[in-house]
């Protein structure tokens, strides 16, 4: 059972970096190779490859990349019977976090596994409580007959760290080509309606976490409804907005539990942003072009979209 790790980046820190590959090298279950998709290859640290052995680079250029296709290209370097594909910010926990991915493919049904996403130390209140509601500490194995209980989370998957199998991965032609956002969610969408499962893996770890402003929330938003106003065929089957709303409910009730109410207000604006942003990416074919590029945070995917 091989398993490579692939890696996309942009303008990695040569600190931060090297720490991930380090906490990758010292995993139980040894890693394949680790392939880095980069782009822009001016600034990126030097010499990498001669510290890691199993460490295989590409550059491309900065119009070329794009959120599926780019983890496809990456997908083609590798010939392992597993995938896992990590963001750059995300850091591993521990050295089992290979190792409980993997294991989870024991179930037959399951194609796609993801870890569990830990805040970094000194993230804020706000986002930690968002980690614990989408990353609870109990794993599951969701299929087709979760919809009706868990709605919109039945597709989620993250490619900040996620495992697939290879096959299914080439049967079902991997990730979406040329898409702003969650080419992972319409992946994880297309293998429950296959009747695959997705297995979320409490147990494997990883630190990510955000400190988005209002603006950088609007932005993010905006583009993630993009995604699904143009893949009805996933997100048509259940609304986000209830998600949406559980969670500022959940979030307001725990910043009362812990004694500090002050944070509503700065939940209502966050989420007021998030909310604004949503609906006009649901709605972006009703918007002129320039009021999508003043919106979007992802100017260079709209410059490849005619």
């Amino acid at each position: 059972m091989k398993i490579d790790v692939i890696i996309p980046t942009y303008s990695p820190k040569k600190k931060a970096l090297e720490l991930l590959l380090e906490r990758l090298e010292f995993q139980t279950f040894p890693i394949h190779k680790i392939i880095i998709m980069n782009t822009e290859a001016e600034g990126f640290p030097k010499d990498l490859e001669q510290k890691y052995p199993n460490l295989e680079i590409f550059h491309i250029k900065k119009e070329d990349f794009d959120h599926g296709g780019t983890r496809n290209l990456g997908a083609e370097k590798s010939h392992a019977d597993y995938m896992m594909f990590m963001t750059q910010d995300a850091l591993p926990a521990d050295a089992s976090l290979v190792k409980r991915l993997a294991d989870s493919f024991q179930d037959r049904r399951v194609k796609a596994a993801y870890a569990r996403q830990l805040p970094r130390k000194g993230c804020g209140e706000l986002e930690c409580y968002t980690r614990k509601f989408n990353y609870p500490e109990e794993s599951r194995i969701k299929t087709k007959e979760d919809l009706g209980l868990l709605g919109i989370k039945t597709f989620f998957c993250s490619n900040v760290c996620a495992m697939y199998e290879r096959e299914t991965y080439e049967e079902l032609g991997g990730f979406i080509r040329h898409t702003i956002f969650n080419e992972d969610m319409i992946y994880a969408g297309g293998l429950i309606q296959k009747g695959y499962a997705v297995a979320y893996v409490a147990e494997a770890r990883v630190y990510h976490s955000h400190h988005y402003n209002g603006i950088q929330q609007f932005r993010r938003n905006f583009d993630l409804a993009v995604s699904q106003a143009d893949h009805p065929e996933v997100f048509s089957q259940t609304a986000s907005e209830s998600e949406g709303i559980r969670l500022v409910k959940r979030t307001a009730a725990h910043c009362m539990k812990i004694k500090k109410p002050w944070l509503i207000f700065s939940l209502v604006f966050s989420s007021g942003c998030k909310y604004i942003g949503y609906r006009l990416g649901k709605n972006y074919k009703k918007l002129p072009r320039r009021v999508i590029l003043a919106c979007t945070g992802d100017r260079s995917y709209w410059e490849q979209t005619k």
